[in-house]
């Protein structure tokens, strides 16, 4: 499945990221949807959801997330739905870890 979340605040660390494979950070912004899939690497075995996905969090609250591979590349958002078919863009779309 994949989550939409709007970001909602990122800290200047990720648009300063110059490493080839981690360029994808100087494209965040705040304001921008962005698409995450949950997949089974990332999923809990028991639950069979991904950590961080905002499962109980509806409207307007506030979760956090980090970049991996640049802890000082962060943020927050807010969940705006869950889609149980991705049909992420190729742009904006992360993947749980």
């Amino acid at each position: 499945y994949c989550v939409e979340f709007r970001t909602e605040s990122l800290l200047p660390h990720c648009a300063l990221e110059r490493r080839p494979y981690a360029r994808w950070m100087q494209y965040l912004r705040e304001g921008h949807t962005v698409c995450v899939a949950c997949q089974p690497p990332a999923m809990s075995a028991g639950t069979q959801r991904c950590s961080g996905d905002g499962h109980n969090a509806h409207g307007d609250k506030i979760l956090h997330w980090e970049a991996v591979g640049n802890s000082q590349c962060q943020g927050t958002w807010k969940k705006i739905r869950q889609l149980e078919h991705c049909s992420c863009p190729l742009v904006h779309s992360f993947i749980f870890t």
